[in-house]
């Protein structure tokens, strides 16, 4: 194993990983202990965790669009940040709902430290999915362009963390997606007026 390892996070049991799990240590095993991978998913959590780095780029577009007296990019890098924040936190009442665990199996690598033991949705996903979409609409790129280049990254790197299912971060970008198309909506209306 790499200079970057990751423990074991051993809940006792000999039986081998199944399902979501077993992907989970195919991912890992996969990708994990190539170089820069176990540093490039910890700069990616850090960066995701609590939306803050998401909250810090539509701050700063904002702060730029309101220097350059741009009244609309302003409110959309204003609107990203909102929608990054709301997709975060509809992320964590669900988790409280869900309650899921996250993944336990001796198999499974844990490598970054999580506020929570919750795992359904990812919130890294669904905060990082509804900036994506929001920061590239402010930004004026292609629908599709900064959400092909954040929105996969995020996700295996939950995975080659090991602090989530892969179904927990389908889930988070689908909530991130509807967070972004409902802010998306509400704006189109804020215009009609």
């Amino acid at each position: 194993m790499s200079s970057e390892s990751i423990e074991l996070n051993g809940n006792g049991s000999d039986e081998p990983a199944r399902g979501e799990a077993a992907l989970l240590v195919a991912v890992q095993s996969a990708i994990a202990d190539r170089p820069g991978v176990l540093s490039g998913a910890r700069g990616l959590s850090h960066v995701g965790e609590h939306s803050l780095g998401w909250l810090a780029l539509a701050g700063a577009g904002a702060l730029a669009a309101h220097r350059r007296g741009d009244a609309i990019t302003r409110r959309r890098y204003v609107e990203a940040g909102a929608g990054a924040f709301t997709a975060h936190a509809a992320s964590v009442v669900i988790k409280r709902i869900v309650r899921r665990r996250r993944p336990n199996h001796p198999d499974i690598r844990v490598g970054v430290g999580t506020p929570s033991k919750l795992s359904f949705p990812s919130s890294h996903a669904t905060s990082t999915t509804a900036a994506a979409i929001l920061l590239g609409r402010a930004a004026g790129l292609p629908a599709a362009a900064l959400p092909a280049a954040l929105v996969p990254p995020m996700l295996v790197s939950r995975l080659v963390l090991g602090v989530h299912y892969p179904s927990d971060v389908a889930a988070g970008a689908i909530v991130g997606a509807l967070t972004a198309g409902a802010v998306i909506a509400a704006d189109a209306k804020y215009e009609e007026q």
